[in-house]
């Protein structure tokens, strides 16, 4: 073959190969994963990770299913499909947004590709929802029982939907029975206000916010959001392998619920609504001082969220410690001085009402939100 004809080929390999990776936009090079993983660094969840990875927490993952993908290898459970006539066991994905979300929580970053907020914790495949995205609330319903009775200890819901009794009985069996359940706010334009189930009681509503750690522009705002977590641009497992760029709440929410299974793993014998009330205590203060409908209580923190000495629920005190660490280490972009605002608001919340639960229903009752001493 002359050099000429050998130019010709090359050039046709090199478009074989650029329309291959065009048909699968899922797929991005391992090597750029760790850049693309902003959320990693912007919550500095590698120092969370010297605290505790997860270990001996499962989470559910009530979604499309979850795709057996390398960076999630160990960590995969059998779950179900609760889809009228699914014959699987919850471990295969049509549309790749269940892969997504189980991969913020426990992809294990293996040589450097995705890795998740809680990469030794466990995951419990349940499809609830069809690759359309209509999930129906009984269904949603079935699929917090059965995590339930398969021992999660955390329940990721990336949907919003309508209800129903069912699944308003079985979240409340859920939170009884000592589960953290953790939801998306919901997406503009299509949602105009908190969905459901993260409107209901007990139930964690995750909004979302960006790079610069402001609201999301996709993210619906309420007076039920709790707290909000890197929703724009968020990198993580897809289908065949591959890899996926999601924005929205359902990201967020995977991240909140990855960081869940962190509390619950560094302690193990701490009540759900106090994983929730540690997650709210400890977040930063963004926005009107306090808490208000864009951030809710703040950005999650996850090492705070370790290691801030946060008083009980209802206990009488003006004042959170926050960590020593938080104290002397560097100050990034006003991230620690935020930090430590963030947490000396625990003492307002608990004053406000007994508690993050109280207060909840208090300012779902129309009540004003509490100020706030910085």
């Amino acid at each position: 073959m002359g050099r000429g004809s050998a130019y010709v080929a090359l050039l046709a390999t090199l478009a074989a190969l650029t329309a291959a990776a065009a048909a699968t936009p899922d797929h991005l090079e391992l090597k750029s994963s760790s850049a693309e993983q902003w959320h990693l660094q912007y919550l500095k969840a590698e120092q969370a990770h010297g605290l505790t990875r997860g270990e001996g927490v499962t989470v559910a993952v009530l979604d499309t299913g979850v795709s057996p993908h390398p960076d999630l290898a160990g960590n995969l459970l059998e779950g179900a499909n609760l889809i009228r006539g699914g014959t699987s066991d919850g471990r295969s994905d049509s549309s790749g947004h269940g892969t997504g979300m189980a991969g913020l929580i426990a992809a294990t970053g293996r040589e450097g590709s995705a890795q998740g907020i809680a990469p030794r914790s466990k995951i419990l495949p349940v499809v609830v929802t069809p690759p359309d995205g209509r999930g129906d609330p009984d269904v949603l319903a079935e699929g917090i029982d059965f995590a339930a009775s398969r021992g999660a200890k955390v329940i990721s819901i990336s949907s919003v939907g309508g209800a129903s009794p069912n699944l308003v009985r079985s979240i409340r069996n859920a939170i009884a029975a000592d589960i953290t359940i953790v939801a998306a706010a919901g997406n503009r334009p299509e949602d105009a206000f908190v969905g459901y189930p993260a409107v209901e009681e007990s139930v964690i509503a995750v909004g979302g916010v960006d790079r610069t750690g402001n609201h999301a522009a996709v993210s619906v705002a309420g007076p039920e959001i709790d707290v909000v977590a890197p929703a724009v641009d968020i990198y993580s497992t897809g289908l065949n392998g591959g890899y996926r760029v999601g924005t929205g709440t359902s990201d967020a929410t995977a991240i909140v619920a990855g960081a869940a299974a962190l509390i619950r793993s560094k302690y193990p014998n701490l009540p759900a609504q106090e994983v929730a009330h540690r997650l709210t205590a400890t977040a930063v203060d963004k926005g009107p001082p306090g808490r208000d409908d864009q951030y809710g209580y703040g950005v999650i923190d996850l090492v705070a969220a370790l290691t801030a000495d946060v008083p009980p629920l209802g206990f009488e005190s003006s004042q959170v410690t926050p960590p020593a660490s938080a104290e002397a280490a560097p100050k990034q972009d006003g991230d620690n001085a935020a930090t430590v605002r963030g947490l000396a608001t625990l003492g307002v919340l608990v004053a406000a009402g007994g508690g993050y639960l109280f207060w909840r229903r208090r300012r779902r009752a129309g009540d004003p939100p509490p100020r706030v001493s910085r």
